[in-house]
């Protein structure tokens, strides 16, 4: 009987590793975040949301509707955590990666990053971006990654931005968008480096112009509702793409 017993378990054991859910880890700014956790749009750290209210617990982004349709699609195979923080650069990823990234023990990792670094160099006064340093860094986080999960399936979205709003009519517009698309480029080759699935959102936002360019980001870095849609079919063609 004890035999017997030894042997249920051990025909059972492999059904049982794989019944644990995939977990898809989501990080980036405030394109990802979408209030998540109740955190109403402020740059509120992970630890400080709500975990609880399931309502709330994916916020109104691209992550969101993504998550969700994984999760309806195909109940208990899927767990998915949304870290992304409004007005997040890169430095604000390295801060965090231990407990945002590391400790979340990821199977698939997500990231958007790069649109804030933008924005923050525009209003340094600085004379240059170190494009180098930044591809280091992100590169670096990468590398660590890998190490630390080396069959972790590495998600990296292109950074964008839009010539609409208050930032598309500002003078500094023209560079904004050259160290955008410089930061895409980048992201673009850490993708094949580390043999990452490229989400290509950058190059989908430039060929969306029906009805207008202000239809899909709002005030040339937000996206709106729609766009948000897009970028989770996208997203999901994406993932869908390569075998897990």
């Amino acid at each position: 009987m004890k035999r017997l017993r030894l042997l249920l378990a051990l025909v059972t054991l492999p059904a049982i590793i794989c019944a644990a859910p995939l977990r898809i880890l989501y990080l980036g700014d405030s394109i990802t975040d979408g209030g998540w956790g109740n955190s109403g749009g402020r740059a509120t750290p992970s630890e400080a949301r709500n975990h609880s209210d399931f309502n709330h617990i994916f916020g109104h982004s691209y992550m969101m509707i993504s998550a969700a349709t994984l999760m309806a699609e195909k109940p208990g195979e899927y767990e998915c955590f949304n870290r992304g923080v409004s007005g997040y650069t890169l430095s604000d990823l390295e801060a965090t990666w231990q407990q945002n990234c590391m400790e979340m023990k990821p199977d698939v990792l997500s990231v958007l990053i790069g649109t804030n670094d933008v924005e923050q160099f525009l209003g340094s006064g600085a004379k240059d971006f170190d494009l180098k340093d930044w591809e280091r860094r992100y590169d670096s986080l990468l590398t660590e990654t890998r190490r630390q999960f080396p069959n972790v399936r590495i998600m990296l979205c292109t950074p964008f931005v839009a010539k609409v709003g208050w930032r598309g009519d500002a003078e500094n517009y023209a560079l904004r968008e050259h160290l955008a698309d410089k930061l895409a480029e980048i992201t673009v080759r850490l993708a094949t480096k580390h043999n990452a699935t490229l989400v290509p959102f950058a190059k989908m936002f430039g060929s969306l112009t029906t009805p207008s360019k202000q239809y899909w980001i709002w005030d040339g870095i937000h996206p709106t509702p729609a766009a948000h849609k897009r970028m989770a079919d996208l997203w999901l063609q994406c993932f869908y793409s390569k075998s897990l």
